[in-house]
């Protein structure tokens, strides 16, 4: 699943992590995949995980007098996407308190991570980026660190978490879905200028209360 970026949830993905005090694992709900905040140790790891995805649909949207209309569209050949590095170095030393990258190990192996961060002023948990490994796609693993982030989000009293997608990411959007995201607005030009020219970026909002 790849994500939310900001997400790109086009991914909801980058490549730099937070670290927190709390160093303790969290049992994992796919075989021995344990849950625990990210150390500076994952660095290397966190940045050689590969998000690319192969889709043979995307969510097609276009731009009507009235506003605009999407929907699911088959695509032929299928669609294969690599993400771009990312340069989100500002956001290296953000606070503890607000920003979190949680990792998912079997043993040595990473099989993904999440990145979040909680805003105050509107109470809104962001998934900042979350991937998996592709080995590790559709074993449970992004709907559990969807879960360490909804769990970080009521820690803080958000009221919503709150992500970002490549309309062409249809694998993501349908497991947002799943998760109990729906959409919640659009931008027809976030991509224009770079790699993902062309894409049009989803918003997909979870309540939680």
């Amino acid at each position: 699943m790849a994500p939310a970026r900001v997400p790109r949830a086009g991914r909801a993905y980058g490549r730099v992590m937070e670290t927190t005090a709390d160093d303790a694992t969290v049992p994992g709900t796919a075989g021995t995949v344990v849950y625990r905040p990210a150390r500076p140790e994952d660095r290397e790891a966190l940045a050689g995980l590969d998000g690319s995805f192969t889709t043979a649909s995307v969510f097609h949207v276009a731009v009507t007098d009235e506003g605009f209309s999407m929907r699911q569209t088959p695509v032929d050949p299928p669609v294969h996407k690599v993400f771009p590095d990312e340069d989100d170095d500002a956001d290296e030393d953000g606070d503890p308190e607000l920003n979190r990258t949680v990792v998912a190990f079997d043993g040595d192996e990473l099989c993904g991570f999440v990145k979040i961060s909680f805003a105050p002023w509107n109470a809104r948990l962001t998934i900042r980026d979350i991937a998996v490994a592709s080995a590790w796609r559709g074993k449970g693993v992004g709907r559990a660190l969807m879960d360490q982030a909804s769990d970080f989000a009521r820690e803080r009293g958000a009221g919503h978490m709150w992500l970002e997608v490549s309309n062409i990411n249809a694998p993501a959007v349908r497991a947002y879905l799943r998760m109990g995201f729906v959409f919640c607005g659009l931008d027809t030009s976030l991509y224009d200028g770079t790699e993902s020219a062309g894409e049009q970026a989803l918003f997909m909002a979870r309540w939680l209360h």
